[in-house]
């Protein structure tokens, strides 16, 4: 009978299988399949990932083009800007929150294409093994690579210093790994610095007693490498005289945002001495008034020996 009116199923009839929650083993080949996605398409264009490939803190993967149309002017772009908001989540507002990942890559001959692969395991990175990038280079290392090898803080790749909370994971899987992010972004955040550790736009970075710090050194236009230099000899012998205070005003002196004392030292030296040699100059100007000029001797020698001495008003009648 065909369920037409003559008969009522039962429920046990409907249901061939109980309803059960899934195994370890389905719900791991579930999320390696959507690793499997995020490794090979960006999220936000829907497009596969091609170099060049960004990260945010979060270690999701982009592509840069899709990344920078989303940043352009409403006007001038062409995407959905609510569509990809919808997964950046204000995680990317300029550049600076975002690191070109730089990946090693090597020609598989039986597919004919490009896989990336860790430069020190030679593994495939991907959904089957858990990567890594540094900040700020992004070169790519499997996991396993970073914490057996004993680096001395620089990356291997390009010897670039990096600090061990400037190892970010790609696509962290764990509470754990996700929570690193979410610390670290959080003390860039609270040191004025973006994910790229470029300083963030708008932030100033504070001393411990809240004042304001100065991150270039105020040095005095003209006064070359004065750090550097020990005596400073060098630096005082190239200031120019442009870089002098002019007559008559009032000698600079060295600006607070230098640190160093020596260097606050020579710069203000630098000026004493040229304010010095400008009031020598002014000193021999003024003694060198009180004697006549070799051309005021000879007018004197053409003129008559009556008229030397004083001159004729020339109202006087004749």
């Amino acid at each position: 009978m065909g369920n037409d009116g003559g008969s009522i199923p039962t429920r046990r009839e409907l249901v061939k299988e109980a309803a059960r929650n899934p195994t370890a083993s389905e719900l791991k080949d579930k999320q390696k399949e959507h690793l499997a996605h995020r490794w090979s398409t960006c999220p936000v264009s829907h497009k596969p990932l091609v170099k060049p490939v960004v990260s945010d803190y979060s270690g999701d993967l982009y592509n840069k083009d899709a990344i920078i149309q989303f940043l352009l002017p409403a006007e001038a772009s062409s995407v959905d800007k609510e569509e990809y908001e919808k997964f950046i989540q204000g995680r990317i507002k300029s550049l600076k929150d975002v690191v070109e990942v730089l990946f090693e890559t090597e020609h598989d001959e039986k597919t004919k294409t490009d896989k990336w692969v860790c430069p020190i395991t030679s593994k495939e990175l991907g959904p089957n093994v858990k990567a890594v990038y540094l900040v700020p280079c992004g070169h790519v290392f499997s996991q396993e690579a970073i914490k057996e090898m004993k680096s001395d803080g620089k990356c291997v790749q390009c010897a670039t210093p990096y600090e061990d909370r400037d190892v970010v994971p790609i696509f962290p899987s764990t509470e754990k790994d996700k929570a690193t992010v979410m610390e670290r972004i959080d003390s860039l955040r609270n040191l004025g610095l973006t994910h790229s550790l470029k300083k963030a736009s708008g932030s100033k970075k504070r001393k411990a007693n809240g004042e304001p710090k100065v991150d270039a050194v105020t040095k005095t236009p003209g006064v070359q490498d004065i750090e550097s230099n020990g005596t400073g000899k060098s630096a005082i012998a190239n200031v120019p005289r442009s870089a002098t205070p002019q007559s008559g005003a009032r000698t600079p002196k060295p600006s607070n945002g230098i640190k160093n004392a020596s260097t606050a030292s020579l710069t203000a030296r630098v000026l004493e001495e040229e304010e010095a040699r400008k009031k020598r100059r002014r000193e021999n100007d003024n003694i060198s008034s009180l004697f006549s000029k070799k051309e005021d001797d000879k007018n004197a020698k053409k003129a008559d020996f009556m008229t030397r001495g004083f001159s004729i008003p020339a109202n006087a009648r004749h």
